[in-house]
């Protein structure tokens, strides 16, 4: 597809699905025992995830887990036999957390997970870690074209593979080959394209897996073609989007046939406030934490959102940002 025309906001592809985002509240209480034995990673009780999340708002994880390595997260989820839940977490650049916490266990993967490596003429594999727009980076310097776009999207590799992120006109199951995943009872598997059945801004990976590596593929292409195509994308992110600000990303999935910014806007709801959370003077299907919100008004300024969009124009917005954990 070709980029977006002026009229559209760049976070925009053309889309079909209208499938609900899960709001992944997990079952789980707080000193539900974790075993202990024979960890090598770091593992924290009541850790807080504000800090780790782009809103910078929410509460603590019962147990946070950071594995040294691929054979201790493997050894760690079969250790929890399928008793605990299990949530990964990226960079948080498009996921609330909520202010009760997060039950069970949160995995978040370190720098030993975030290498990428060019493996062929027009291949590569990233770590779940790596932040996306570094795969866009040594694509680009490669020469391997079609993976630039995700130079647009502020998450990691894990966090596009789940959720089918996208943008300019193209989405990750345009470039995904396959993906190495550790299952919450912690048997490792490769999961095609295809098995993770995708759909807009949707896979049907297994609950409580923990993506560790992909593999993509994209075209021969020219340096510095692809290098000016990532420096125009990132322009017009600057342009339009509330880069720097404690946000999201875009809140909302496009419903079919319409822009949720648009819809939003047209509400009149540009700049609409709710306790410290307001909806974007700059996109308005971007909300923003101007300091000190709680994730119940960053949430609650999302739920009047719908209500208000619904109201001027019959169109049920559906959440694309992940919400988690205890209200």
């Amino acid at each position: 597809m070709s980029a977006q025309m002026n009229d559209q906001q760049p976070d925009e592809v053309n889309n079909t699905d209208n499938g609900m985002a899960p709001t992944c509240a997990v079952e789980g209480d707080v000193s539900t025992p974790v075993p202990l034995d024979s960890i090598r990673g770091a593992l924290t009780q009541g850790a807080s995830l504000a800090k780790h999340v782009w809103f910078k708002s929410g509460g603590a994880a019962d147990w946070l887990f950071e594995p040294a390595d691929l054979e201790d997260l493997k050894a760690f989820c079969e250790s929890l036999d399928g008793n605990i839940p299990i949530m990964a977490l990226g960079v948080g650049s498009n996921m609330i957390i909520r202010d009760g916490g997060v039950p069970g266990v949160v995995i978040k993967l370190g720098p030993q997970f975030a290498e990428v490596e060019v493996t062929g003429d027009t291949t590569l594999k990233a770590g779940a870690a790596a932040p996306a727009n570094k795969v866009a980076r040594r694509a680009a310097k490669a020469g391997i074209d079609g993976i630039s776009f995700l130079t647009g999207i502020p998450g990691s590799v894990g966090g596009v593979t789940k959720m089918n992120g996208g943008c300019y006109g193209r989405e990750t199951c345009d470039i995904l080959v396959d993906c190495d995943v550790v299952l919450p009872d912690g048997q490792f598997v490769t999961l095609t394209n295809a098995d993770l059945q995708y759909s807009y801004r949707h896979s049907v990976l297994p609950e409580g897996s923990v993506v560790v590596e992909a593999r993509f593929k994209g075209f021969p292409g020219d340096p510095t073609v692809i290098k000016a195509e990532m420096d125009r994308i990132s322009s017009e992110r600057k342009g339009s989007q509330p880069i720097g600000s404690m946000t999201g990303g875009s809140t909302f999935k496009n419903p079919p046939g319409h822009s949720s910014w648009k819809l939003i806007d047209a509400a009149g709801l540009r700049g609409f406030k709710h306790g410290g959370a307001q909806v974007s003077e700059k996109h308005c299907n971007f909300l923003i934490n101007t300091g000190g919100a709680t994730s119940t008004e960053i949430e609650g300024l999302g739920e009047i959102v719908r209500e208000k969009v619904y109201a001027h124009s019959g169109v049920q917005l559906e959440w694309e940002i992940k919400r988690v954990g205890r209200p």
